[in-house]
């Protein structure tokens, strides 16, 4: 077999060399067979990419985990162990969340995460844009798997988008700057994504190598250094107004050149947990068409073209609340996403953010967010019994639960780098310096707007 593998690959190259039209595309001549399953396919994938899949395997696309340094400690932290302030949390929620997982079957803690076989390959190469994945992270049955596998290729905006379009339940409801507006959008919308400007593959800026694709959540590795910056394609000096280049020390490029998000579908701003469950509210939608209030989920708002909030971030430097993790102070507002960067920190500059506000459950006594199961016969959205479902998902967690709930409020800090604006459209001096400038000056550390009084200026 692997003789005859090496010799068909070895025709292949020629072919290429020779002729690149006739090799268009290898695979369908290679990949050939009945395929029912995922793993049916990637094992044949393994044939010549077992490498690949084993390198895959080392990244947090199927780890859903780092290591990383928060607040001064080294922690395994991801997906796997940290909260949100949307579904929550994925422990015995598995097999509804890890559809988005670039894997097979991931349903409990059973997962083998060292199977070669479960790595799921056609996540991110299909290009019939036919490929979905259900519940228990398994192919949708009826999809013609031989056509997906025989058309594999490099990844496209949709493949990435999968996931990272629709998190949190629905497109745009996690992140502010994606959505499927991003598939194939207008330059209006993305300068550099624009049909009509560079049309740009994601992988332009997330230059993969074995498989790892840079770039990091503060929800799920805050204390990970960032390996892109704008400056990988623009100088640390853009501008031909020297003031303007100036502003590169304390103001990321992302500030001036997103002035809003959520440019065509809006997102998720608020998520009220606590009032879930109530038989007698009436649905009502806003002016975007959203519901303002669903009974398994409780009272939400939206937003459209939102401007951004703006905070001090320097890369590594936030933190993430991970599963058991105690609650100092209930009556605040609990940050389980979010920079801890002032304006003292040097290397530090003003970044754009949506920040995502809810209420969701965590318990009185142990002062710690609650593991809620949510899904199934037993799960919350079913029986809408906060205790039962706390109970379950507690135990799966192996966290002890006193039976008390209460709901706290958080805030989560999703950092903007999407929907780049068109150079005309960017922020100008009076948006940030003038009599109703966007910034709040006092709480990013100034006294004042800092061009009203030089003391004000940072370092002064």
């Amino acid at each position: 077999m692997q003789q005859t593998k090496k010799l068909i690959l070895t025709c292949f190259a020629v072919a290429l060399l020779v002729a690149p039209v006739m090799a268009a595309n290898p695979h369908k001549e290679y990949v050939q067979g009945e395929f029912k399953t995922g793993p049916d396919v990637t094992k044949v994938c393994l044939e010549c990419h077992e490498e690949q899949a084993e390198a895959f395997m080392k990244t947090s696309h199927w780890t859903w985990s780092l290591e990383q340094v928060i607040n001064g400690k080294k922690v395994q932290a991801g997906k796997k162990n940290t909260f949100n302030n949307y579904c929550t949390q994925i422990k015995s929620n598995e097999p509804s969340c890890n559809r988005c997982h670039a894997g097979y079957g991931w349903e409990d803690d059973n997962f083998d995460f060292t199977d070669k076989t479960k790595v799921d390959c056609l996540v991110c190469h299909d290009t019939t844009g036919t490929y979905l994945k259900a519940r228990g992270g398994r192919v949708f049955e009826g999809l013609n798997l031989l056509r997906i596998a025989q058309n594999v290729g490099q990844p496209v905006r949709d493949n990435c988008g999968a996931c990272h379009f629709y998190g949190g339940g629905g497109d745009a409801v996690k992140h502010g700057d994606l959505d499927s507006s991003m598939a194939y959008p207008e330059k209006k919308v993305d300068v550099h994504m624009g049909l009509d400007g560079k049309d740009f593959a994601c992988q332009a800026c997330h230059v993969t190598k074995n498989h790892v694709i840079p770039g990091n959540s503060l929800g799920v590795s805050p204390g990970a250094e960032s390996q892109l910056s704008c400056e990988d394609c623009h100088t640390a000096a853009p501008h031909e107004e020297s003031r303007l280049n100036e502003h590169v020390a304390n103001v990321a490029c992302q500030t001036c050149h997103i002035p809003y998000y959520s440019k065509e579908i809006p997102t998720k701003l608020w998520w009220d947990w606590s009032t879930s469950g109530d038989d007698d509210r009436n649905v009502t939608k806003d002016k975007y068409g959203k519901p303002l209030y669903v009974k398994k989920k409780g009272d939400m708002k939206y937003g459209k073209n939102v401007p951004p909030e703006y905070a001090w971030f320097e890369s590594g430097k936030a933190v993430n609340y991970v599963r058991g993790q105690k609650i100092e102070d209930p009556s605040k507002v609990l940050t389980i996403a979010g920079p801890t960067s002032t304006i003292k920190d040097k290397k530090a500059r003003i970044y754009p953010f949506k920040v995502m506000r809810g209420k969701q459950a965590y318990d009185p006594k142990y002062k710690n967010l609650l593991v809620v199961h949510q899904i199934d016969d037993d799960g919350y959205w079913h029986t809408f019994d906060w205790k039962k479902s706390a109970e379950i998902g507690m135990k799966q967690a192996g966290l002890p639960f006193s039976g008390e709930v209460g709901f706290v409020e958080t805030r989560m800090f999703w950092r903007i780098n999407h929907m780049v604006s068109e150079a005309n459209v960017a922020l100008s001096c009076l948006d940030c310096h003038g009599d109703k400038g966007r910034m709040d000056w006092k709480t990013l550390g100034y006294s004042g707007d800092p061009m009203k009084n030089a003391k004000w200026a940072r370092g002064k």
